[in-house]
C-alpha cells in the first residue's frame, strides 16, 4: 500500500513539474498563432524573418524581402515578434557625447592606448 502512494505522488509531481507547463505553453503558442494577422512580423520555422500580408484560413502570405512573397501555412509560423519601437533605434545621445563607449570599447582603447605609450619607449 505505501508503495502506491508513494508512486501516486511521483506521478503527480511529474504532471505539475513537467506536462502542465508543457502544456501551457503549447496552448499559449497556438494562441499567439490563431491571433497573427496582417502586418505582423514573424519568424518561420526555417528560420526566415517576414510580414503577414495576407490570411486565408490556415493559408498565409509572407513577404521576406520587397516583392517577394510566399505562401505558407500557419504551422510554419515559428513565432510572432513584438512591434518595433521606433525610438528605440540607435540614435546619437543628446548630452553631448557624439557616440556612446561601452566598458568593452573602453578596455580595448585602454589596452591600445597602453600597447602604444610601450612602443614609444623602446
Amino acid at each position: 500500500m505505501p508503495v502506491l502512494i508513494i508512486l501516486a505522488l511521483v506521478l503527480g509531481v511529474m504532471y505539475v513539474v513537467m506536462i502542465r507547463p508543457q502544456r501551457q505553453r503549447q496552448t499559449q503558442q497556438q494562441r499567439t498563432l490563431e491571433n497573427a494577422g496582417v502586418g505582423d512580423d514573424i519568424v518561420t520555422t526555417g528560420g526566415i524573418y517576414a510580414t503577414i500580408t495576407r490570411v486565408d484560413g490556415d493559408d498565409v502570405a509572407v513577404e521576406i524581402a520587397k516583392g517577394v512573397e510566399v505562401h505558407m501555412t500557419r504551422r510554419g509560423i515559428a513565432a510572432v515578434l513584438p512591434p518595433e519601437d521606433e525610438e528605440e533605434d540607435e540614435e546619437p545621445s543628446e548630452d553631448g557625447d557624439e557616440e556612446a563607449v561601452t566598458d568593452g570599447e573602453e578596455a580595448v582603447r585602454s589596452a591600445a592606448d597602453e600597447a602604444l605609450s610601450q612602443d614609444g619607449h623602446r
